[in-house]
């Protein structure tokens, strides 16, 4: 599979060369708004977030609002996907996915913390980190059991709500009753153990902390956002993830 996953990349950026002589002559500024202005009338529906130069001569990354990233000429023309791989003197970066760390990391500072449900570290504060959580998911229910080492270790937990079956369903409709709870932690602890939450509705930040949660990639549960905007997918043991976080 790696051998294959390398070809596609060199594949890839053979294209690549082959159409940069096609590229546009145009101005710093006026090739990223051709680009938007392209991109957007060729597929109804897609939203630019930002489109920069790529390290790669001759491309320019497109971040759009599925999360997704797309390889394109100056003039638009031309388009790839996939991750842009590079070959540095440690091994093989993903080049990609340090773009959207980069970009996921803005887009949760935008966000800021409106609604989350924060477990406190114990003591000084070392590092936080951004869960989007699905109260029914086994994996949420197993990382939560060890929110406690987590905030022992000096981690403050910010969950915010990613129901994955989606508005209208009983599993989103239980995670606002939690955050509409007098008592989050309390209601979230109960939710997580299987025990019932009395059913709340008010004013609530659920579906847009669910939009964000696809903004930023999330595709499943639990999507652990770090502080630079990389993204843990799944589960990680506390021990294990104090130890990707460099404070053990």
């Amino acid at each position: 599979m790696l051998i294959k996953s390398l070809f596609k990349s060199c594949l890839l950026f053979v294209t690549a060369t082959l159409v940069m002589a096609g590229a546009s002559t145009l101005q710093a500024g006026e090739v990223e708004d051709k680009i938007t202005e392209k991109l957007t009338a060729a597929v109804p529906g897609l939203k630019i977030s930002e489109v920069r130069k790529s390290e790669v001569k001759g491309l320019y990354e497109v971040y759009s609002n599925n999360g997704d990233t797309i390889f394109t000429t100056a003039d638009g023309q031309y388009l790839l996907t996939g991750d842009l791989l590079k070959i540095t003197s440690t091994g093989i970066a993903n080049v990609s996915e340090q773009g959207r760390a980069s970009q996921r990391a803005r887009t949760m500072d935008d966000f800021g913390g409106k609604g989350v449900i924060s477990y406190a570290a114990k003591g000084t504060e070392k590092a936080s980190i951004a869960v989007f959580t699905d109260i029914d998911c086994p994996y949420c229910r197993k990382m939560h059991d060890e929110v406690p080492q987590l905030n022992d270790m000096g981690i403050t937990v910010h969950y915010y709500g990613f129901p994955r079956s989606g508005p209208n369903t009983p599993s989103f409709r239980k995670y606002i009753s939690v955050w509409c709870s007098d008592d989050q932690q309390a209601a979230m602890d109960a939710a997580k153990q299987g025990r019932p939450v009395e059913e709340q509705s008010c004013d609530n930040p659920v579906r847009e902390q669910f939009q964000l949660g696809g903004r930023v990639g999330v595709t499943g549960t639990p999507a652990i956002v770090l502080e630079d905007g990389n993204m843990v997918r799944g589960y990680v043991p506390a021990q294990k993830l104090a130890e990707g976080l460099g404070l053990l």
